[in-house]
């Protein structure tokens, strides 16, 4: 038998149990506009709002930007760009598995383009001119989902310490138990006694810091461990 564990692409939609999330530091919100009156505009309403912003004049110089330490942020991302586009760039991170809302604004909106951005994820379509709250509603939102994504990568995190402090066995019992068994299935599993079964157990619900049961399957879940027989 073995135990297989990995964990989901799509973390971010996932329930992690554990406690404490990061305390995160100002947010960032990117800005991709050819048209520098248009990004010293955005600079002027982003900071105004009490975010930190970045600006950049088209996509490659984004995509050459040092990386951030982890920090809510988003992407305000004009559509029509000179070279890569912004729905260009919109894949190309998503090929890089860059995990960033994105919030486009174009001033040539057609409704073909807006679906395209929509489908791969973009939080927002803007069609200039718009007004200044609308915008600073629609980052609102996109620096929420930034933060959910970052807590849950920490709770992750938190989760997978604590299971990397379960030996073998422990790993074991905790996987029958989240599958249903009872103690004294798991021993007949396992060729152990359900005593020591339950000896297991304890340890298992101390180390993951499950106080019930179901606090357990929650966490095997978030983690998607996965039980095999006869591999």
């Amino acid at each position: 038998m073995s135990f297989v564990t990995s964990l989901s692409s799509n973390a971010a939609n996932a329930t992690a149990p554990a406690q404490g999330c990061l305390t995160h530091a100002r947010p960032v919100v990117f800005v991709v506009d050819d048209d520098v009156s248009v990004r010293e505009s955005l600079r002027l309403l982003i900071q105004s709002a009490g975010w930190q912003p970045e600006l950049f004049a088209s996509a490659r110089e984004f995509l050459a930007r040092p990386p951030l330490p982890p920090t809510p942020s988003c992407l305000v991302l004009d559509v029509l760009l000179p070279g890569l586009n912004g729905l260009d760039l919109q894949e190309r991170m998503a090929a890089d598995r860059i995990e960033l809302p994105i919030i486009f604004v174009t001033g040539h909106g057609d409704v073909p383009t807006t679906v395209q951005a929509m489908k791969r994820g973009a939080t927002e379509f803007l069609t200039k001119p718009f007004r200044d709250e609308v915008l600073i509603t629609a980052i609102e939102h996109a620096l929420e989902r930034s933060t959910r994504t970052l807590d849950h990568a920490d709770e992750l995190r938190v989760l997978h310490q604590r299971y990397a402090t379960l030996s073998r066995r422990e790993r074991e019992v905790m996987l029958l138990v989240v599958a249903g068994l009872l103690n004294k299935q798991v021993g007949a599993e396992l060729g152990i006694s359900e005593i020591t079964v339950k000896a297991h157990r304890g340890r298992v619900m101390q180390k993951m810091q499950a106080n019930r049961l179901p606090a357990l399957v929650n966490m095997a879940a978030c983690l998607q461990l996965t039980y095999r027989r006869g591999v």
